[in-house]
This record gives structure tokens, sequence and C-alpha cells, in this order.
């Protein structure tokens, strides 16, 4: 297991020298580096698993953390606002990790075609675990990375290894959870579909029948399960994804804090302000003042380091 993490840390350093993010060639494949730990920050995990070779990452879902490290994966079927913040990095050891989308149309094919059986239709939990790292899903990962050498390679061989990854996971100890998310009518399927509505709508007022009417379920039965799933209330969610629509738009755009709001369905500027506060820790302006700063810096290191 050494060996083959060691060997898979190698892989991933040789494409993240110059990024700390890096999108590949191949479809829904990321990988990332880090020199030091960061500071907490909110962001959204898609259904995904994510590995590590070498630090540790913690992640906050509501009030449940999970952290994971070279022998433990996070696995996420659906869509969950998160607080990330990488806890183990050094310039000796840096943070070396990698995430690879979850196709759930594949994984669906994949159970038919292996004959696993569906996961109860009442079963429900929590929208993302840790799973156990085992040598053959790393060394899938090994070849599916070592095809950026051989790009003409990609489209034929991809597909197939990536096949090959979901299989691994699907007859794993977080199997079951895949199985839920890729089941048509299964509770998190139907709770995915919510959400994916709510992604797209969320400036609107948010009326949970019509949620729920989404999901096929009863109001209080859709309540219920969207909780176990997001670790949070709809109208959390909901939240969340307009307070980090407004927060991309003052930085990125360059919007006031007021337009901001409106455009994302706030009435009020003063409870926009507020809520901000409480999910960021500091009001609108100070917090894009800040996060400016950090990226200034962050450019001045990233100068200094290629000049050395």
């Amino acid at each position: 297991m050494e060996n083959a993490l060691e060997a898979l840390g190698d892989r991933i350093a040789k494409w993240t020298r110059k990024d700390e993010r890096y999108l590949t060639a191949i479809p829904n494949l990321m990988l990332s580096r880090r020199n030091e730990p960061t500071q907490p920050t909110s962001g959204m995990y898609e259904p995904s698993i994510c590995l590590i070779a070498q630090g540790a990452k913690r992640v906050l879902l509501g009030d449940d953390m999970y952290v994971y490290d070279d022998r433990h994966f996070l696995i996420t079927s659906v869509d969950l606002p998160t607080v990330v913040q990488i806890i183990k990095a050094s310039g000796e050891k840096p943070f070396l990790g990698l995430l690879l989308k979850l196709d759930r149309r594949e994984i669906s094919q994949l159970m038919m075609d292996s004959s696993l059986p569906p996961p109860h239709p009442q079963q429900s939990s929590r929208g993302m675990a840790i799973g156990d790292v085992t040598p053959p899903l790393i060394n899938a990962f090994q070849r599916l990375i070592d095809l950026l050498d051989e790009p003409k390679d990609i489209p034929i061989l991809a597909p197939i290894i990536q096949r090959e990854i979901f299989y691994r996971l699907l007859v794993g100890d977080q199997g079951v959870r895949l199985r839920q998310m890729s089941s048509a009518g299964s509770q998190s399927q139907q709770i995915a579909r919510a959400i994916e509505w709510l992604k797209g709508n969320f400036a609107q007022p948010l009326r949970i029948d019509d949620l729920a009417m989404q999901a096929n379920m009863s109001a209080s039965t859709f309540h219920h399960h969207f909780r176990i799933l997001t670790a949070m209330s709809p109208l959390q969610y909901q939240k969340w994804l307009r307070l980090n629509e407004a927060r991309r738009m003052m930085l990125i755009e360059h919007a006031d804090a007021t337009t901001a709001a409106f455009q994302v369905g706030y009435e009020s500027p003063s409870q926009f302000s507020r809520e901000y506060s409480r999910l960021f820790g500091t009001p609108p302006l100070r917090d894009i003042m800040n996060l400016r700063q950090m990226n200034v810096e962050e450019k001045s290191q990233d100068m200094t380091a290629q000049t050395e």
C-alpha cells in the first residue's frame, strides 16, 4: 500500500507543479496540490470520490465532520454544501489529492450488467461518507492518470478504467450508498432531482410543497429525507446557495452587496448582511476585501516561487 500511494502521489505531483488545481484532459478528473494547510472555505461537493495520496483534509457537513487521508476516501452522492480545510500539508510533503465525479447513468448500467441488487427502497442515509482505500482502487487511479501521457488513448481507455473504479466502489464498503444514488425511484435519487431544481431556482421563493412534488414525496417525508441526506433543511440549503452566489457576484463581477442581495432573492439587504456574516464570519464588504487581499498575496507568492 505504501509503495502504491507513493507512486500515485508522484503522478499527481507531476501534473500539479504549476497549478494547485489541475483539471485534466480526462473527463471529470481533477488533481490538486497544496504546500501548506488552508483556512476553512465554503464549497459545494458534487457527487464524486475524493482520494488523497499524501496529506489530510477535513470536511464539515452541517454538524457532521469527515476527516480523510491516504488510507480513506470521501464519497459524496448528491450536491452538498460544505466547509473544507486541508489540515496536513507542507513544502516537503505537500497535500496531493484527486477528485473524480461520479456518473449516475454509468453506475446504473454497471449495476445491471453485474447483477448487483438495488438497495432497500426505504433505506436512507447521509449523502457523504468515508470509505477504506484498497490497492485495486489505487492501481486503477494510477492507470487512469497515466493516460495523461498518452492523450490519444484517453477517449478509448479512460471510460473503461473509470468503469472499473465505479465497480470497485460498488462492491466495496460504500457500495450500498452508490446503489442508493443510482437506483431509479430511490429516495436519494428523488432528493437529488429536487436539489437539481433548487440549484437552478434558488432565487425564487421556496415552497416546500412544490419542492416535495419534484421528489414525488409528501412535504413531511421530503423534509425528513432531505435533512437526513444533506444534514440541513431545504431552507438552509437554499440560503447557502444564495449567499455563495452573492459572494461570487461581489468577488468576480464586482457587484455591490445590495445588488447581489436582490439578484439572489433577498428582499431585505439588512437580512442579507446578517445571514452573510453568520455564514462567512464577516460582513459582505469586509469579507470581499479580505478575499481580494488573499488573492493578491497568493499571486505574489506564486511569482516569487517561479523566480526562485
